[in-house]
């Protein structure tokens, strides 16, 4: 991790948060890592809820996609309410809200998906017309590539709530649930993973895995003490990955994915880009200097975007 000189600033930080189990987890994760920096400073997390919280029935894609995770989040700092929020950073917007920046990228876990599952076996072992549960049209579409006689079936709700459906539910509504592999983990739950799916054909969404903590672009003090925390090879690899989302066109509402990982002073890139009828998919991975990560990026969603559009 790349960090700043230690400081013995005794600023007060409000930390804006969402209210579920895992944002708090995620939250105490980034204080804990500024605590540990400086151990003057002192927080005060706000709970604030988001549209995405509010609404856990509605298709991600109907209620306005990444932003209903972050909107009133980053509102509120904007309104200089909080210091600063955190987000899983795949929760957040390519570009940021004007008077924003992301100051700090952290805490990057395994960022693959996971299968769980009700029967024996991961993904190929699920019987035929199995039912799977997920909100994401990119998860949608990869699922429909890895096993086309499954049925997809709409899922939303924490991390709790999903396995719950799994699991617990006897009705057997849901055969499996296809989840973030780090909020499985950070929930304490690795026990309950039947498979982790393969990162080239289940490429993540950009972010997936990393925490990020924005702030007030002119809160030069705020600032300065995230950069103390900010890992610079994850935020190398979100930026790449983020500039893949902007080069689509920001919010990119066709099922989309991007994962980019450092290798020694390689960056090398999976990419995944499907039209709206998750129809047509192109798939790509490709690598660059580590330098060049943005214009590889830029470069691949140019390219998957031509294959589209034929």
């Amino acid at each position: 991790m790349t960090v700043a000189s230690r400081t013995t600033s005794t600023k007060s930080i409000r930390v804006g948060t969402r209210g579920s189990r895992l944002a708090r987890l995620q939250t105490d994760r980034v204080v804990s890592a500024l605590r540990d920096w400086n151990q003057e400073l002192t927080f005060d997390e706000v709970v604030i809820s988001t549209a995405g919280d509010r609404d856990k029935l509605t298709p991600l894609s109907v209620i306005g996609g990444q932003a209903i995770f972050a909107k009133e989040l980053q509102q509120a700092i904007l309104d200089e309410r909080v210091d600063c929020a955190v987000h899983s950073v795949k929760d957040l917007t390519s570009i940021l809200p004007a008077g924003l920046t992301l100051a700090a990228v952290l805490d990057r876990s395994d960022p693959r998906d996971v299968l769980v599952s009700r029967h024996e076996g991961g993904l190929a072992s699920l019987p035929p017309g199995a039912r799977v549960g997920t909100s994401s049209r990119r998860r949608m579409t990869q699922l429909r590539l890895a096993r086309p006689d499954i049925e997809i079936v709409e899922l939303r709700g924490n991390v709790d709530t999903r396995l719950a459906k799994v699991l617990d539910d006897t009705s057997g509504a849901y055969d499996a649930v296809i989840l973030a592999a780090a909020g499985v983990l950070r929930m304490g739950y690795e026990q309950r993973i039947s498979e982790y799916l393969d990162l080239s054909l289940f490429t993540p969404a950009p972010g997936q895995a990393a925490l990020g903590v924005d702030c007030r672009t002119d809160d030069r003090a705020t600032r300065e003490i995230l950069a103390s925390v900010n890992d610079w090879t994850a935020a190398t690899e979100v930026e790449a990955e983020r500039a893949f989302l902007r080069a689509l066109g920001g919010g990119c509402a066709s099922p989309m994915a991007a994962h980019a990982r450092i290798e020694g002073d390689i960056i090398r890139m999976w990419a995944m880009l499907a039209d709206e009828t998750m129809e047509r998919v192109a798939m790509s991975e490709d690598e660059a200097d580590v330098e060049d990560g943005v214009a590889l990026a830029e470069r691949m969603a140019l390219a998957l975007r031509n294959r589209i559009d034929r």
